[in-house]
This record gives C-alpha cells, sequence and structure tokens, in this order.
C-alpha cells in the first residue's frame, strides 16, 4: 500500500542563516506580527526561542539536499498535519530540492490551514484537546528519499502493468517559572495550498531531528536559559551648569 504525502509548494525562504538551526534542513521560526526571525538561544543541548502571546508564527523548513526530503512537523507533541499525536512515522511536508516552505497552521485541509499562535499554555490546541504533556517544543523529523532502483526491460513491463489507471488519486524542567508557560493556539483559517504526492524513505528512521522549545522571555530567563546583562549605572560628570543651594 502506498503511502501518501502532502508536498508543499517551492518558495524561496528569506531567512538569515545565522538563526536557522539543522543541517540536512534548515528550521527557523519567524514571529508573523513583529515580521522577524526569533534568535535562537542554545542551552544545555537545547535550541530556544522567545514567544510572544498573541503574536503568530510560522515554521520555515529549507531543504539543503540535493534530493527531496519529507519533513514530519510536530507542535506541542501533535502532528501539524494530521493532528495526531506526534510519531516520526506520520504524514508530513515533501520538499524538493532547495525548496522551502512556510508551515504557518494547522492543516485543515489541501488549501487552508488554522494559523499558529503563542498562547498560555491552557489554550493551546494540544491542552484543549486533552494532550497537555508536550506543550512548548516545536520538532521536525527530516526523511531522505529511498534512491530509485534502475528498472530493466521486464521489470519495467511488469511496473507498467501495476500503474494505477489514469486518474488515480496521487499518492522536564525543573526551574521555577515567572509566569505560565506558553502553547500553540488553533487560530484564524487561512489559505495554503499544497497537493498529495508520493514519496518513499530511505529509512524507517529519521535522519536528522531538529527540536527547538519555546516559552516567554522571563520564563527562559527564570530557567537560566537567557541571561540578563546588568543595568550598569553612567553618571554625567557635569549634569547642571551652577552649583544649585542644598536640600
Amino acid at each position: 500500500m502506498k503511502n501518501l504525502w502532502i508536498a508543499a509548494a517551492c518558495l524561496l525562504l528569506a531567512a538569515n542563516r545565522a538563526l536557522a538551526v539543522g543541517g540536512i534542513a534548515d528550521v527557523t521560526i519567524y514571529d508573523r506580527a513583529e515580521q522577524r526571525i526569533l534568535p535562537m538561544y542554545y542551552h544545555d543541548g537545547r535550541y530556544y526561542v522567545v514567544g510572544k502571546p498573541g503574536n503568530e508564527y510560522q515554521i520555515s523548513i529549507r531543504n539543503q539536499q540535493p534530493g527531496d526530503i519529507l519533513a514530519v512537523v510536530s507542535v506541542d507533541g501533535v502532528n501539524a498535519v494530521s493532528g495526531e499525536t506526534a510519531d516520526w512515522s506520520q504524514t508530513g511536508y515533501v520538499l524538493s530540492s532547495d525548496a522551502s516552505f512556510d508551515i504557518q497552521g494547522w492543516r485543515k485541509s489541501l488549501r487552508c490551514v488554522a494559523a499558529f499562535f503563542f498562547t498560555e499554555l491552557d489554550n493551546s490546541y494540544a491542552a484543549r484537546t486533552g494532550r497537555p504533556d508536550n506543550v512548548g517544543v516545536i520538532g521536525v523529523a527530516v526523511f531522505r528519499k529511498k534512491p530509485a532502483r534502475p528498472l530493466y526491460r521486464e521489470e519495467a513491463a511488469q511496473s507498467r502493468r501495476d500503474a494505477p489507471a489514469a486518474g488515480a488519486p496521487l499518492a522536564d524542567e525543573t526551574a521555577s517559572l515567572a509566569e505560565k508557560s506558553l502553547g500553540t493556539g488553533h487560530g484564524r483559517s487561512e489559505k495554503s495550498v499544497v497537493r498529495y504526492t508520493d514519496f518513499e524513505r530511505a529509512s524507517a528512521t529519521p535522519d536528522e531531528i531538529i527540536a527547538i522549545y519555546y516559552d516567554s522571555y522571563r520564563n527562559l530567563v527564570a530557567q537560566g536559559v537567557i541571561r540578563e546583562t546588568p543595568r550598569v549605572a553612567l553618571p554625567n560628570p557635569f549634569p547642571h551648569q551652577f552649583v544649585p543651594d542644598p536640600s
């Protein structure tokens, strides 16, 4: 039985590579409200971004390989395409060589998504569907495509006989938090067109797993992810022109 995957349209990604994570694929988090790529903070082997409650965001993925890749995308432990509790064996987005795609929300159909936005944990889609345990992390499991095997004449003839008829469809933090943790909400509907395609993985396990954690600025400071720079007083040697009377 053939697997069906979503094929993303080829879009150019204007992203700062220094703010991306990944090798086979570059992944960035873009704040759509502030129109900027969110900087990554590296702490204890993890990457973090600061989310601002109410702001919509998107996950931008760029294929850096010469062949097709499959990106299975998880948000708060939920598959962003199917809505299932995430597993890397599930459906995802197929990107051709050097192509990129902006994943702006939860996939609702082949033509639209429900926008991602930062919100309090209790209002997150995962929590509202009874799955709050993994709120606060974005994951991308990347698979390379299995190389095509050359067909000899007899095999090619059999392959043509087995082909589908025309018109068939294509296949645990311990630090004290300063405020409530963030999750990802199920927002407004917007257009995002994709199509089905076939993809056979080269391996049953991902060639790369990218994880990006997120929370509010205050919580990331409380957890030690972000170290605030102490404010240094800079006294003015000439604050006034004349000598005032003492109080």
